[in-house]
Protein backbone atom coordinates (compact mmCIF):
# COMPACT_ATOMS: atom_id res chain seq x y z
CA UNK A 1 0.00 0.00 0.00
CA UNK A 2 0.77 3.56 -0.64
CA UNK A 3 -0.67 6.35 1.62
CA UNK A 4 -2.33 8.95 -0.67
CA UNK A 5 -4.24 12.00 0.49
CA UNK A 6 -7.30 10.41 -0.57
CA UNK A 7 -6.62 6.99 1.50
CA UNK A 8 -8.44 8.01 4.56
CA UNK A 9 -11.75 9.14 2.72
CA UNK A 10 -11.79 6.51 0.91
CA UNK A 11 -11.45 3.82 3.43
CA UNK A 12 -14.42 5.60 4.86
CA UNK A 13 -16.12 5.61 1.90
CA UNK A 14 -16.22 1.71 1.51
CA UNK A 15 -17.19 1.42 4.60
CA UNK A 16 -19.86 4.06 4.62
CA UNK A 17 -21.44 1.96 1.53
CA UNK A 18 -20.51 -1.73 1.93
CA UNK A 19 -18.10 -1.89 -0.62
CA UNK A 20 -15.95 -3.50 2.65
CA UNK A 21 -17.60 -5.10 4.68
CA UNK A 22 -16.56 -6.50 8.10
CA UNK A 23 -18.45 -9.03 10.04
CA UNK A 24 -16.11 -11.09 12.12
CA UNK A 25 -19.30 -12.75 14.53
CA UNK A 26 -20.82 -13.97 11.06
CA UNK A 27 -18.23 -14.60 8.85
CA UNK A 28 -18.70 -14.26 4.94
CA UNK A 29 -18.50 -18.02 2.85
CA UNK A 30 -16.13 -16.78 -0.32
CA UNK A 31 -16.16 -18.70 -3.99
CA UNK A 32 -13.52 -20.95 -2.77
CA UNK A 33 -15.67 -22.25 0.44
CA UNK A 34 -13.49 -20.54 3.06
CA UNK A 35 -15.65 -18.36 6.13
CA UNK A 36 -13.79 -14.73 6.20
CA UNK A 37 -15.01 -11.85 8.29
CA UNK A 38 -14.16 -9.66 5.17
CA UNK A 39 -16.40 -9.45 2.24
CA UNK A 40 -14.62 -6.74 -0.78
CA UNK A 41 -17.25 -5.32 -3.49
CA UNK A 42 -15.67 -2.33 -5.19
CA UNK A 43 -18.60 -2.05 -7.57
CA UNK A 44 -20.43 -0.37 -5.12
CA UNK A 45 -18.56 2.28 -5.29
CA UNK A 46 -18.85 3.17 -8.86
CA UNK A 47 -22.55 4.67 -7.81
CA UNK A 48 -21.11 7.25 -5.99
CA UNK A 49 -19.24 10.24 -8.48
CA UNK A 50 -17.28 11.42 -5.67
CA UNK A 51 -15.67 8.50 -4.79
CA UNK A 52 -14.61 7.36 -8.04
CA UNK A 53 -12.62 11.11 -8.49
CA UNK A 54 -11.13 9.80 -5.08
CA UNK A 55 -9.74 6.96 -6.51
CA UNK A 56 -8.70 8.20 -9.77
CA UNK A 57 -6.77 11.52 -7.90
CA UNK A 58 -5.22 8.51 -5.59
CA UNK A 59 -3.56 6.23 -8.72
CA UNK A 60 -2.98 9.65 -9.89
CA UNK A 61 -0.68 10.63 -6.64
CA UNK A 62 0.64 6.98 -7.08
CA UNK A 63 2.09 7.36 -10.16
CA UNK A 64 3.69 11.15 -9.67
CA UNK A 65 4.89 9.14 -6.34
CA UNK A 66 6.32 6.51 -8.57
CA UNK A 67 7.76 8.96 -11.29
CA UNK A 68 6.12 6.91 -13.58
CA UNK A 69 4.46 8.87 -16.83
CA UNK A 70 2.76 5.43 -18.63
CA UNK A 71 1.36 6.03 -21.93
CA UNK A 72 -1.50 4.37 -21.54
CA UNK A 73 -4.13 2.85 -18.99
CA UNK A 74 -5.50 -0.61 -19.09
CA UNK A 75 -8.19 -2.21 -17.14
CA UNK A 76 -8.83 -5.63 -16.29
CA UNK A 77 -12.18 -6.98 -17.55
CA UNK A 78 -14.74 -6.01 -15.90
CA UNK A 79 -14.02 -4.34 -12.38
CA UNK A 80 -10.52 -2.60 -13.38
CA UNK A 81 -11.91 -0.82 -16.69
CA UNK A 82 -14.43 2.48 -15.56
CA UNK A 83 -11.41 3.18 -13.15
CA UNK A 84 -8.76 2.90 -15.82
CA UNK A 85 -11.10 5.14 -17.69
CA UNK A 86 -11.82 7.64 -15.30
CA UNK A 87 -7.89 7.78 -14.39
CA UNK A 88 -7.37 7.77 -18.59
CA UNK A 89 -9.76 11.07 -18.67
CA UNK A 90 -8.19 12.64 -15.90
CA UNK A 91 -4.68 11.91 -17.18
CA UNK A 92 -5.86 12.52 -21.22
CA UNK A 93 -4.28 9.36 -21.80
CA UNK A 94 -5.69 6.30 -24.31
CA UNK A 95 -7.32 3.54 -22.16
CA UNK A 96 -7.13 -0.71 -23.41
CA UNK A 97 -8.75 -3.07 -21.08
CA UNK A 98 -7.78 -7.15 -20.63
CA UNK A 99 -10.42 -9.83 -21.07
CA UNK A 100 -10.01 -13.29 -18.79
CA UNK A 101 -9.46 -14.77 -22.16
CA UNK A 102 -9.45 -14.08 -25.86
CA UNK A 103 -12.87 -14.08 -27.64
CA UNK A 104 -13.54 -17.13 -29.60
CA UNK A 105 -15.20 -15.59 -32.22
CA UNK A 106 -14.08 -12.10 -34.54
CA UNK A 107 -11.14 -11.17 -34.33
CA UNK A 108 -10.32 -13.41 -31.13
CA UNK A 109 -8.87 -9.80 -29.10
CA UNK A 110 -7.61 -10.33 -25.82
CA UNK A 111 -7.09 -6.96 -25.42
CA UNK A 112 -9.12 -3.81 -26.49
CA UNK A 113 -8.18 -0.51 -27.46
CA UNK A 114 -5.46 -1.36 -29.40
CA UNK A 115 -6.68 -0.59 -33.00
CA UNK A 116 -5.23 -2.48 -36.06
CA UNK A 117 -1.40 -2.53 -34.70
CA UNK A 118 -3.05 -5.25 -31.60
CA UNK A 119 0.04 -4.52 -29.58
CA UNK A 120 0.90 -1.68 -27.20
CA UNK A 121 4.95 -1.46 -29.61
CA UNK A 122 6.69 -1.22 -26.41
CA UNK A 123 4.70 1.82 -24.89
CA UNK A 124 5.09 2.08 -20.83
CA UNK A 125 1.77 0.66 -19.37
CA UNK A 126 -0.20 1.18 -16.06
CA UNK A 127 -2.36 -2.03 -15.22
CA UNK A 128 -5.87 -0.52 -13.14
CA UNK A 129 -6.94 -3.51 -11.12
CA UNK A 130 -9.80 -3.08 -8.42
CA UNK A 131 -9.04 -5.51 -5.78
CA UNK A 132 -5.88 -8.18 -5.29
CA UNK A 133 -6.81 -11.20 -3.17
CA UNK A 134 -4.65 -14.37 -4.50
CA UNK A 135 -3.52 -11.81 -7.61
CA UNK A 136 -4.47 -14.18 -9.78
CA UNK A 137 -6.38 -12.53 -12.69
CA UNK A 138 -4.05 -9.56 -12.00
CA UNK A 139 -1.18 -11.95 -13.13
CA UNK A 140 -2.76 -13.25 -15.82
CA UNK A 141 -3.30 -9.38 -17.37
CA UNK A 142 0.22 -8.43 -16.83
CA UNK A 143 1.10 -11.65 -19.05
CA UNK A 144 -1.05 -10.86 -21.71
CA UNK A 145 0.11 -7.20 -21.51
CA UNK A 146 3.75 -7.82 -21.90
CA UNK A 147 2.97 -10.72 -24.81
CA UNK A 148 1.30 -8.10 -26.19
CA UNK A 149 4.31 -5.98 -26.34
CA UNK A 150 3.87 -3.57 -23.61
CA UNK A 151 6.12 -2.37 -20.75
CA UNK A 152 4.27 -2.96 -17.20
CA UNK A 153 5.85 -2.47 -14.00
CA UNK A 154 3.01 -1.46 -12.11
CA UNK A 155 -0.59 -3.01 -10.94
CA UNK A 156 -2.56 -0.43 -9.30
CA UNK A 157 -5.17 -1.51 -7.05
CA UNK A 158 -7.92 0.01 -4.79
CA UNK A 159 -7.96 -3.10 -2.48
CA UNK A 160 -5.61 -5.92 -0.85
CA UNK A 161 -6.03 -8.34 1.25
CA UNK A 162 -2.24 -8.51 1.51
CA UNK A 163 -2.56 -12.24 1.30
CA UNK A 164 1.13 -14.30 1.27
CA UNK A 165 -0.96 -16.11 -2.15
CA UNK A 166 -0.88 -12.37 -3.81
CA UNK A 167 2.24 -11.15 -3.03
CA UNK A 168 4.24 -14.56 -3.87
CA UNK A 169 2.02 -14.47 -7.26
CA UNK A 170 3.74 -10.70 -7.94
CA UNK A 171 7.06 -11.87 -6.75
CA UNK A 172 7.50 -14.76 -9.48
CA UNK A 173 6.81 -12.33 -12.41
CA UNK A 174 9.76 -11.57 -15.11
CA UNK A 175 9.67 -9.44 -16.36
CA UNK A 176 8.99 -7.30 -12.68
CA UNK A 177 5.21 -5.53 -12.19
CA UNK A 178 4.98 -4.44 -8.90
CA UNK A 179 1.28 -3.92 -7.19
CA UNK A 180 0.90 -0.99 -5.28
CA UNK A 181 -2.70 -0.37 -3.82
CA UNK A 182 -4.67 2.95 -2.12
CA UNK A 183 -5.82 0.35 0.46
CA UNK A 184 -4.77 -2.79 2.33
CA UNK A 185 -6.41 -5.13 4.80
CA UNK A 186 -4.44 -3.87 7.84
CA UNK A 187 -5.30 0.13 6.64
CA UNK A 188 -8.91 -0.13 6.65
CA UNK A 189 -9.24 -2.00 10.36
CA UNK A 190 -7.23 0.63 11.44
CA UNK A 191 -9.58 3.39 10.09
CA UNK A 192 -12.53 0.74 11.20
CA UNK A 193 -11.42 1.17 14.58
CA UNK A 194 -11.22 4.86 14.69
CA UNK A 195 -14.52 6.00 13.16
CA UNK A 196 -16.29 3.41 15.68
CA UNK A 197 -17.15 0.50 12.95
CA UNK A 198 -15.95 -1.91 14.43
CA UNK A 199 -15.34 -2.79 18.32
CA UNK A 200 -12.23 -3.30 20.30
CA UNK A 201 -12.77 -7.47 20.53
CA UNK A 202 -13.60 -7.76 16.95
CA UNK A 203 -10.62 -5.74 16.06
CA UNK A 204 -8.61 -8.59 17.77
CA UNK A 205 -10.46 -11.35 15.08
CA UNK A 206 -9.69 -9.50 12.46
CA UNK A 207 -6.19 -9.02 13.35
CA UNK A 208 -6.36 -12.72 14.10
CA UNK A 209 -7.39 -13.46 10.28
CA UNK A 210 -4.54 -11.59 8.83
CA UNK A 211 -2.08 -13.60 10.23
CA UNK A 212 -3.92 -16.58 9.43
CA UNK A 213 -6.28 -16.27 6.72
CA UNK A 214 -7.05 -20.08 5.40
CA UNK A 215 -7.31 -21.56 9.04
CA UNK A 216 -9.55 -18.36 10.58
CA UNK A 217 -12.53 -19.77 9.73
CA UNK A 218 -11.92 -23.10 10.56
CA UNK A 219 -9.82 -21.95 14.38
CA UNK A 220 -13.42 -19.60 15.02
CA UNK A 221 -15.80 -22.76 14.19
CA UNK A 222 -16.69 -22.00 10.58
CA UNK A 223 -14.57 -24.73 8.44
CA UNK A 224 -14.50 -24.87 4.70
CA UNK A 225 -17.02 -26.39 2.87
CA UNK A 226 -16.46 -28.04 -0.60
CA UNK A 227 -13.47 -28.99 -2.13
Amino acid sequence: MKLTNYSEAIARKALEMGAIRLSPEAPFRWASGYYMPIYNDNRTLLGDCEARHMIALAFKEILGSLDYDPDNIAGTSTAGIPHATTLADLLGKPVSYIRSSSKDHGLQNQIEGLGRAKTYQKQKVVLIEDLISTGMSSINAVKAIQQADGNVPYCLAIFSYGTDQGKQAFASLDPACEAVTILDYDYVIAIAKQSGYIKPEQEQMLLQWSASPFTWGENHGWPKEGN
